[in-house]
């Protein structure tokens, strides 16, 4: 482990909470828990670092042992191994910085309205206009794709990438031995939540979806539907009165965090050298999260090309702050991540 992996982190996690104080105390507003719909913070992230160290764990212990009556001996055997009081630090900091400021992005993002009145809807839409020689890209992808099947393929595919970020912190924090390359993933994304919140503040939108609501009136009924009705009235019960409710505004739009991190996620696993067919996976992940949001009415086109800036960015601001070169290993050096795989010992 490298002495002072996680400096940067802690030092972006502590600006984001002033941020966020500094803010909340000038506009007059609260600071909230932004996922108390599924319980506290203080019970369930615990819950999440040991749910991930159990898979850890016990997949090992139970490919060693072969015999069920020796498992919980061979799960001492792996904790000692594996569980190393510099690996339990390492994932500890890693995941309270990574919380600290994930919490006050969510928080910023919710002030954004308060803070920024002015809307660029029609500005973006005028730009992707240009870009499409006077279309609008959603339509042109509703018109060859259909609003059938495709809407619920591209809900399937944003929400999976809901659940592939938090999963591959996991990988980062708790599944890796390569402290340097787990630091520096997980300090990117930090990084791209400082860079997203900053372009909120900076560039106030909606997203088709709510600024021309009639484009997407067609597609057929998702997950993601209800998912954008549920945004959109939590959006109005904080601007109504932000004490009376426990809900924080998420809708904004340029620039597009799903491209910025999936951006962020397949230049690290070039970077990383990672397993040519997870890096094709995370490629055409990409595209299609591309499309998704364009799709579906997220985002503009433009976001999209924001995103992709801001991911990059991400990744090379974080290789700074964590001491990593900013180019790709070479094919010699020791794998960037150790998935919970069994053990070579075994």
């Amino acid at each position: 482990m490298q002495k002072g992996t996680w400096s940067f982190a802690v030092g972006t996690a502590v600006f984001v909470a002033l941020a966020t104080l500094v803010i909340a105390w000038i506009y007059d507003l609260p600071v909230r828990d932004p996922d108390s719909a599924v319980g506290p913070a203080y019970i369930w992230v615990p819950v999440v670092l040991l749910a991930a160290f159990l898979t850890d764990v016990v997949p090992r212990a139970l490919w060693r042992a072969r015999n069920p009556l020796r498992v919980l001996t061979t799960a001492r055997d792996v904790v000692r191994e594996r569980w190393t009081l510099a690996h339990v630090r390492f994932a500890v900091l890693g995941l309270g910085a990574w919380y600290i400021t994930y919490a006050g992005f969510r928080n910023l993002k919710s002030f954004v309205p308060f803070v920024n009145r002015h809307l660029w809807d029609g500005v973006l839409e005028d730009i992707d206009r240009l870009l499409f020689f006077g279309h609008d890209p959603a339509v042109l992808l509703h018109d060859l794709l259909g609003t059938g099947v495709a809407a619920h393929f591209f809900s399937f595919i944003y929400i999976a990438w809901i659940v592939m970020v938090p999963a591959s912190l996991v990988v980062a924090l708790v599944w890796s031995r390569d402290a340097r390359a787990g630091a520096w993933y997980v300090t990117a994304i930090a990084v791209d939540w400082v860079l997203g919140v900053t372009a909120y503040f900076l560039v106030p939108s909606l997203g088709p979806i709510y600024a021309q609501p009639e484009t997407f009136a067609g597609l057929a009924e998702t997950s993601v539907t209800g998912l954008q009705r549920m945004m959109m009235e939590e959006r109005h019960e904080v601007l109504v009165n932000p004490f009376t409710t426990d809900a924080v505004q998420t809708i904004a739009a340029f620039a597009s965090l799903h491209v910025g991190i999936s951006v962020t996620m397949c230049l690290m696993a070039e970077l990383l050298r990672l397993d040519k067919a997870v890096r094709l996976f995370l490629w055409v992940f990409l595209a299609l999260t591309v499309v998704a949001t364009v799709y579906l009415g997220w985002h503009y086109f433009v976001d999209a090309i924001g995103g992709a800036v801001l991911g990059v960015a991400g990744v090379w601001i974080a290789a700074k702050g964590t001491g990593n070169a900013f180019r790709r290993r070479s094919p010699e050096a020791q794998p960037a991540l150790e998935i919970a795989a069994p053990s070579r010992r075994a």
